[in-house]
């Protein structure tokens, strides 16, 4: 059998109390009507069991009214809530068939009268199964954990940037206020005008003051009598 189905069934099997044929038991399986779900219970000794792993299954007979009635149940199926043992019977066979011939009282098991204290087990899967990861490693509550923080950090983020909207002060007047706090010395040097841009601003003043002197002489000629 492929290892991937061996696998797969280990994950269904579930606890079950040891029991053989012979012992009366008490099943507790569900019942589906409609849209309703009960529990019924099922009392009867066990006449056989067969199969193995997740496919074993056992069956049950009881006398109802004088009519015998058997019932067969998936030992590991989840239907089941759980199985009690009533008693344990003192027979020496592995299959009993030969209680089908039998009515009323010759149809019973003889029961043994002691057989030490029974054993609780506490209905469940036998083994947890592995949680399924994501290509990231994380599982399905763990995704969700992940993603419901980062909802948060950005709710969080965008509350705060929304407060500093309504209540901060501009951009230029944040950018005069670091500069007013910044020290004196920093300030003070601040860089100036560039010396090519001092150069061509002291030989825009020589041209003009030239300029003036030449104009100078003519004004005074013309003022001059003939």
């Amino acid at each position: 059998m492929s290892s991937i189905i061996e696998s797969i069934e280990r994950e269904q099997l579930r606890r079950v109390p040891r029991f053989s044929p012979g012992d009366r038991v008490k099943v507790h399986f569900q019942v589906v009507e409609g849209t309703r779900r009960r529990v019924q219970v099922f009392e009867g000794v066990v006449i056989k069991r067969q199969g193995h792993g997740a496919r074993e299954t056992f069956t049950v007979r009881k006398q109802s009214f004088g009519v015998g009635v058997e019932r067969s149940f998936p030992l590991h199926s989840p239907k089941i809530e759980r199985v009690e043992i009533a008693a344990r019977g003192d027979v020496r066979r592995a299959k009993l068939y030969y209680l089908r011939e039998r009515v009323g009282k010759r149809a019973r098991v003889r029961e043994r009268r002691y057989v030490g204290p029974e054993e609780a087990v506490e209905p469940g899967l036998l083994e947890e199964p592995a949680a399924a990861t994501d290509a990231e490693g994380l599982t399905a509550e763990e995704a969700v954990m992940h993603e419901a923080a980062a909802d948060d950090q950005a709710a969080a983020t965008a509350d705060g940037s929304a407060a500093t909207d309504e209540t901060g002060a501009p951009e230029q007047d944040v950018a005069e206020a670091q500069v007013s706090e910044a020290p004196e010395g920093a300030q003070e040097a601040a860089p100036g005008p560039e010396p090519e841009a001092e150069a061509a601003g002291e030989a825009e003043g020589e041209d003009s003051s030239s300029d003036a002197d030449a104009a100078e002489p003519e004004s005074r000629a013309g003022d001059e009598p003939a």
